[in-house]
């Protein structure tokens, strides 16, 4: 029977068993006695599992030849170590070597250290290194954990359209999609493109959000979430920064701004508690390889409140620092990153809730408050990170949802469908976007957004 490693680590399997495992090689270590043991991982956990090999085994000198990565399936006794570094090991009975390494001086992966710039090179290969695997395993939970909160919370996933014709946030840029051969475009009179003899008959994108057509749904099942891939053609080479990357998006009908600030604290808590508890060997590996403590900062945030504050009350705290900035800040402007910076690693020292921002710098969706300059809206700021989740009340008021519309200069008609969500039993309804590789930096202390997502992908950076 084939056992994973980490179900053997677990002690979910009896000793002085006959088993057998596959994995890869990681390391090698041969003794004078007739007696070698290798390290053996498999991808399912952060740890590596010993086997000892004796010379008595028939192809025991051409196994003296294993190096890094080469992939084997061992079948042994499973015993008790007699060393400490270890509960369990394996005494093998047959080794089959499935594929060896071909030019050894030449593989990219080696037990020594790599740099993270040096592994997106290679970002094929780098899901191999305990670095990369780490991040991939604690990835694979978040997600879980994100379905199975919403799950629990009576909410349903709706898989909103890659492909759209109108930008959900007015001002965005966006990857354009067609069929047409650049050499034969067709021109009008005008000298215009024309897009109706396009596939789609008329100029279409990849999305940069999935809320306009989730909120579609949430006017029908009251609550729902997106959770999948958006495109932003942004040409920022920031750690900050992918062109493509994955998006939460809940929407909420019959709910105010502060219950979405009240819904995103209980995401954020619950996901926390859950990467912990399932991850914690990875998290010690990251924190450890990268000298933080992140750890103790989930926690701390598990055991604590958000803190809210208006816009108004922010901007005085920041013009009382203002020499401090390289861009002066001043009431009407959006918050920079240095300004998040600032708030949150230094001022605050935590985690906060900034609402309430100018209508002239926010999307055309956001209701518009009582004061008519400002709307309704909240982002969550984390120390390190900067914006984590942006959020509002949706304008649920036809005649000021069109004012706002004219008032961008977006076409009415490509938000025809969008107004009549208001036309027809409208109601108060939320929301909010939650960066997926964003939440994943902070979790795992990595600083570049292009090292927690499998295959990056930025400007001029489209490999694999």
């Amino acid at each position: 029977m084939k056992i994973s490693i980490d179900f053997i680590l677990k002690g979910y399997i009896k000793v002085n068993k006959k088993i057998s495992i596959n994995g890869w090689v990681q390391t090698k270590r041969i003794t004078k006695f007739g007696i070698s043991f290798i390290s053996i991982y498999d991808g399912t956990c952060f740890k590596t599992f010993q086997v000892i090999i004796k010379n008595n085994l028939k192809n025991y000198k051409k196994l003296l030849n294993l190096t890094t990565g080469c992939s084997v399936n061992i079948t042994g006794l499973l015993v008790f170590s007699l060393g400490n570094k270890q509960n369990y090991e394996l005494k093998a009975t047959n080794v089959k070597v499935i594929g060896w390494i071909k030019n050894p001086n030449l593989y990219p992966i080696t037990p020594k250290y790599h740099s993270k710039e040096y592994l997106r090179e290679i970002a094929h290969l780098r899901p191999r290194t305990n670095l990369i695997s780490a991040i991939s395993r604690i990835r694979h939970t978040l997600a879980y954990a994100i379905h199975k909160f919403f799950n629990k919370n009576g909410f349903f996933w709706i898989s909103t359209p890659l492909i759209t014709f109108i930008d959900t946030e007015g001002y965005s840029k966006m990857f354009k999609i067609t069929t047409f051969n650049f050499k034969k475009i067709p021109y009008n009179n005008l000298g215009n493109v024309e897009f109706k003899k396009d596939f789609f008959g008329k100029k279409s994108f990849l999305t940069v959000s999935g809320q306009l057509t989730g909120e579609a749904y949430a006017s029908s099942l009251s609550k729902i979430y997106t959770f999948g891939p958006i495109f932003r053609a942004e040409n920022s080479n920031t750690n900050k920064h992918l062109s493509e990357f994955w998006m939460i998006e809940p929407e909420i009908a019959f709910a105010s701004l502060q219950d979405i600030i009240n819904l995103s604290e209980k995401l954020l808590k619950y996901i926390f508690k859950i990467i912990i508890n399932k991850r914690i060997n990875d998290l010690y590996y990251l924190n450890k390889k990268n000298n933080i403590k992140n750890i103790n900062l989930l926690i701390k945030f598990i055991f604590s409140k958000f803190e809210q504050f208006e816009y108004n009350e922010i901007i005085k705290i920041l013009l009382k620092y203002n020499i401090k900035f390289k861009n002066p800040i001043k009431w009407g402007q959006d918050i920079s990153t240095e300004h998040e910076q600032f708030l949150c690693e230094k001022y605050f020292k935590k985690p906060i809730v900034i609402k309430n921002y100018p209508k002239n710098i926010k999307a055309f969706y956001m209701r518009i408050n009582n004061d008519y300059k400002t709307v309704s809206n909240m982002d969550i700021l984390f120390p390190g990170i900067g914006e984590i989740i942006g959020g509002s009340q949706r304008e649920e008021r036809l005649n000021i949802l069109d004012k706002r519309i004219n008032e961008m200069k977006l076409i009415k008609k490509k938000y025809w469908w969008y107004r009549d969500l208001r036309k027809y039993g409208t109601v108060p309804h939320s929301g909010f976007g939650l960066g997926f590789e964003r939440i994943l930096n902070y979790i795992t202390g990595i600083k570049n957004i292009r090292d927690v997502i499998p295959f990056p992908r930025t400007p001029n950076i489209s490999n694999f």
